[in-house]
């Protein structure tokens, strides 16, 4: 799941223009602008938000999901690459997407832009036109995606984790972002952060490990507050071989703004 920078650009060098790849700059328009790989399009992935997961909210996002995709021209028989400034939370949210949709000839680009830059390759600064798709179909895989009924369900079960991506004090409730402060009953607090190298890469198997000692036959639910952290964990875990790991779209966002949901501080 994880390409390297040294990579892509040979794939860039051998494939000039190819209609094979599809690199996806994941930072917001301004950044992009200042300066991308070459042939990447832009996706400003954190204007993407979703904190309804009802039945008819999973519904809409499914239907927003393909108009966005097919906005960028996202096909199966193109290896998608998507990047951010390092092995960030935008890149992983993207690869998280593509799973979501059962795209597994995904990657993000390790070290990401920061990465390719320090290793003096080409910068464009000009913007790449996506080519839209008009009809093309997704098939969604239901297996990585929770929603707050579906954790719900699962707050008494021992052969599920629940990971809390957030930083500390957001745990603890001392930091509130929603109408409510703490986190969902029984989740482990595991900061996002600890995924990463001191330069911006995902650590090694042999230290992930240390991160996150449990089995790998339970299942793993992480979240955060909009699901972009908890996607930096899902990749994490799926880099160390977990097989039924699922993000919880809607996060705090949602949950800790339903008064109907239990709360711990």
């Amino acid at each position: 799941m994880l390409m390297s920078v040294d990579d892509l650009y040979s794939i860039i060098t051998d494939r000039e223009g190819s209609e094979s790849i599809l690199i996806i700059d994941t930072r917001s328009w301004h950044d992009y602008i200042q300066g991308h790989i070459p042939y990447a399009i832009n996706l400003d992935v954190f204007a993407f938000h979703w904190a309804d997961t009802s039945e008819e909210g999973i519904d809409e996002f499914n239907k927003h999901l393909t108009m966005l995709l097919k906005s960028i021209g996202v096909t199966y028989d193109r290896k998608v690459i998507l990047y951010d400034d390092i092995s960030g939370t935008l890149s992983s949210r993207g690869l998280w997407l593509m799973h979501y949709i059962a795209h597994n000839d995904a990657y993000i680009l390790d070290g990401g832009f920061n990465e390719w830059r320090s290793k003096g390759y080409r910068i464009e600064y000009n913007a790449n036109r996506a080519k839209p798709l008009h009809n093309y179909d997704y098939n969604i895989n239901k297996d990585v995606l929770a929603d707050y009924k579906y954790v719900l369900a699962r707050l008494d079960d021992k052969d599920t984790v629940i990971i809390d991506a957030r930083s500390r004090q957001e745990y603890d409730g001392l930091y509130v972002r929603a109408a409510r402060g703490g986190h969902i009953p029984r989740a482990l607090n595991i900061d996002w952060e600890s995924n990463l190298t001191i330069d911006g890469r995902f650590k090694g198997i042999d230290d992930l490990k240390y991160v996150y000692p449990f089995d790998k036959s339970r299942e793993v639910i992480c979240y955060c507050q909009g699901g972009y952290r908890a996607a930096h964990t899902y990749v994490a875990l799926r880099l160390l071989g977990f097989k039924k790991v699922k993000v919880y779209l809607g996060s705090w966002y949602e949950w800790g703004n339903r008064y109907d949901l239990p709360v711990e501080y």
